[in-house]
């Protein structure tokens, strides 16, 4: 169990620590599964797919990846479902447990604990698999790739998953204040130079709610994934970006944000993450620049970004991000920056 053997490891450093040490065992603690329940977006967004869609689940075998606190189980319980099964790695599934049986669900609700690499299901084939894997900016904790795993291992050749559809957004922001606040920070500690955090700071992305009216470039998509026939190499990409400036204004830093769709239940259901949407758990993701660009009106702002799992921990992302930028004000500047979210 891989709880077990985090907690058994001797205590890592933590300028050395990945997210793969906190990852299973902060799943276990009640906190991290409050939140997303409270997200209203999220779980209203689920619940609805769901439970509108009973012809969809009446007497079908189903799959919850990653079942946490059963809740996703029990929707699609209440939709009709022959029997579901949950798997989850962390040690909530004890306390889910539980939940189902008050609930009177525990003859339609099967949770197995262990990791979806090395289980083996009571059934060759499940219908419906249902997964809510989204980490920040989308792909960060990389549950994904255990979605496809059970999808190739398990799912139905007339089989769906729910959600189906993703799609990655980037935008440009002004966040001159805020930068300051959290990167210019370390110039003057009470007096002393601590500068030399500031490198650390600026490379690690800041998962944040953006002010809509703090956006000034139009937004570009970098990735456009489709959940029944995507692969674990489409998940490390390089995307080419355009952002069109939207007003006179001081571009700060390039943002990301996701949306998830249900496009195979009556009524297609889309949940956005993006800074012009309701709030969800997951925020935005920021990028800070390592300089301000004056960017003016209808201007455009040219680049790339790279997404690979960090090598030593396959939880954590790295990103490279360049652009080339022409502008009036400060005609032609260019930067290439490495960030990794860990």
């Amino acid at each position: 169990n891989t709880a077990e053997e985090a907690g058994s490891k001797e205590p890592v450093n933590p300028e050395n620590a990945t997210a793969k040490d906190y990852y299973f065992d902060s799943y276990a603690h009640f906190g991290i599964h409050e939140e997303m329940l409270k997200d209203e977006q999220r779980t209203k967004g689920y619940r609805d797919a769901i439970l509108n869609n009973p012809h969809l689940f009446r007497d079908k075998i189903v799959l919850d990846v990653g079942s946490g606190t059963g809740i996703l189980s029990m929707f699609a319980a209440k939709a009709g479902a022959k029997h579901v099964y949950g798997i989850e790695c962390s040690g909530i599934i004890h306390t889910a447990k539980q939940i189902i049986q008050d609930n009177n669900l525990s003859d339609f609700i099967t949770l197995i604990h262990g990791k979806v690499e090395d289980i083996d299901l009571p059934v060759p084939k499940v219908d419906i698999i249902i997964s809510e894997w989204m980490g920040y900016a989308l792909l960060y904790e990389s549950m994904l790739d255990t979605v496809l795993v059970a999808r190739d291992k398990w799912l139905a050749p007339d089989g769906f998953i729910m959600p189906d559809k993703a799609t990655l957004y980037m935008c440009g922001i002004e966040d001159a204040q805020y930068k300051d606040e959290k990167i210019h920070f370390w110039d003057d500690v009470y007096g002393f130079d601590m500068s030399c955090i500031k490198k650390i700071a600026i490379s690690e992305p800041l998962v944040d709610t953006v002010n809509p009216d703090q956006i000034c470039t139009k937004p570009c998509q970098l990735l456009s994934l489709d959940i029944h026939t995507c692969t674990k190499a489409d998940l490390a990409f390089t995307a080419p970006w355009r952002l069109q400036a939207s007003r006179n204004d001081y571009l700060t830093a390039l943002v990301l944000y996701f949306d998830v769709g249900f496009t195979k239940i009556h009524k297609p259901l889309w949940i956005s993450t993006g800074p012009r949407a309701p709030y969800t758990h997951w925020r935005q993701t920021v990028f800070y620049l390592h300089q301000q660009l004056t960017v003016g009106k209808d201007e455009s702002l040219e680049g790339s970004l790279t997404c690979t799992p960090n090598p030593n921990n396959h939880r954590d992302l790295d990103f490279d991000i360049s652009y080339k930028f022409q502008g009036k004000a400060d005609g032609l500047v260019e930067g290439k920056h490495a960030y990794r979210m860990r």
